[in-house]
């Protein structure tokens, strides 16, 4: 699977694709938790549904566990990315357990394997039952094809199971990328959803062009296209981006998005403007994310702020801070700190351990310093034939102590770059 925490690795068509996978993902998130919502009886009747167990309150922090250990654990997961980036095995497996507080455990199964030209992702989720037993809950596929050395094709199709449990098709996103001779790109994807009747129809359009417009300037515009009330499609969304590089490996980007004013023009929704330094060994990235006021005009909505560093040993540290002009405890009005999350990774001759951190202002006392409410402690030991992984995440409680919401386990036969002679 593509990794979400990756922010470095892969082309413009790599990145889209795993943009597409993640955007799949929380969509169908967002639908399974209106469905629980929905239920006439709450929490009490959850096991009339086989495939779907976890209380919304719940779920919320279910989402905030797995959201913190992606935060915390990036750097750990772009060290995986690239080692199956790097490695010739031709195929590999992961299963993956977790356990959240108050929340029916799951099973995460992942699976690669390319042949010649072709390469397949999946990743099946299961829930356990009340009868003890794993009912799948949904399941992502991931089809590339190398059509040529120009010209990629990937199809995701993203599958749930009802409650008869027969496997039904739920999504399905066609991408096709292009790179041309100077350095551009072109990629037209199509996303099809299926209704109630299981009748596929496409619900969205968007063709992505990308082209060098100097040495070191490129120019990315994208537009996305909907239904609309006549039975064709119309422009709902323009995105448009210039990437500059200059001195000292500093890259300046700003992404600006349009969305239509109901005039027959277009007006701005969002400016992010980002910052990157990187010189192999440290990176600081800089990104303000600006909004419209009630008056049309732009203000700093957010800031995030990263540092990440190697020293010489190749311990690696992550520090990110966000800002926001909502801290509760606070006044609309500055920006201050909301969160800052800090990773240590440790790498030995038989595995890596990666430990973070959250911290957050009080509620009560936002002025006071912020305090940590949240760890977690990743363990990767090497193995001859694959890796062994877990992960903690522990809280903290209204009284000061800290106690454990989220446990995982992970095997998998792949053999990671650090391992091989």
């Amino acid at each position: 699977m593509i990794s979400v925490g990756d922010k470095r690795l892969g082309s413009r068509s790599d990145a889209a694709t795993r943009e597409t996978l993640i955007a799949e993902l929380e969509s169908l998130v967002a639908e399974l938790e209106s469905n629980v919502k929905s239920s006439p009886t709450g929490a009490a009747n959850m096991g009339q549904r086989k495939n779907i167990y976890i209380v919304p309150s719940e779920r919320r922090l279910l989402m905030w566990s797995a959201v913190s250990i992606f935060l915390c654990l990036g750097a750990a997961v772009c060290v995986r990315a690239q080692d199956a980036k790097q490695s010739n095995d031709e195929s590999w497996s992961i299963t993956r357990d977790t356990a959240v507080a108050n929340c029916n455990p799951m099973r995460t199964t992942e699976s690669h394997s390319k042949s010649g030209n072709r390469t397949v992702d999946t990743q099946r989720v299961e829930v356990l039952g009340l009868d003890k037993r794993y009912q799948p809950s949904f399941e992502t596929e991931a089809e590339t094809t190398q059509v040529d050395a120009t010209t990629k094709r990937t199809v995701v199709r993203t599958y749930t199971w009802d409650g008869n449990g027969r496997r039904q098709l739920w999504r399905i996103t066609e991408e096709e990328s292009q790179t041309t001779p100077n350095g551009g790109a072109n990629v037209v994807r199509k996303t099809s959803a299926a209704d109630v009747n299981g009748s596929v129809q496409v619900v969205q359009r968007e063709v992505q062009d990308t082209r060098k417009i100097g040495s070191n300037v490129e120019e990315t515009t994208s537009t996305v296209s909907r239904p609309d009330s006549y039975g064709g499609f119309s422009q709902s969304e323009q995105t448009q981006e210039l990437k500059t590089r200059g001195v000292d490996e500093i890259v300046q980007a700003t992404k600006t998005r349009l969305v239509p004013d109901g005039n027959g023009n277009w007006k701005v929704a969002e400016v992010t403007e980002n910052s990157i330094r990187d010189d192999g060994k440290n990176r600081t990235t800089d990104e303000r994310i600006l909004q419209l006021d009630l008056e049309g005009r732009l203000y700093e909505k957010s800031r995030t702020v990263s540092n990440e560093t190697e020293t010489a040993t190749g311990e690696k540290k992550s520090t990110v801070e966000t800002y926001s002009d909502y801290v509760p405890g606070y006044r609309y009005s500055s920006e201050h700190l909301n969160q800052r999350v800090t990773t240590i990774q440790k790498k030995g001759a038989g595995g890596e351990v990666i430990e973070g951190q959250i911290e957050q202002p009080s509620a009560g006392n936002p002025h006071d310093s912020p305090k940590v409410t949240m760890t977690t402690k990743y363990v990767v030991k090497y193995g001859f034939a694959g890796t062994e992984q877990s992960k903690t995440v522990e809280q903290r409680d209204g009284g000061g102590n800290f106690y454990v919401v989220s446990v995982e386990t992970q095997k998998s036969d792949k053999v990671s770059a650090a391992q091989k002679p």
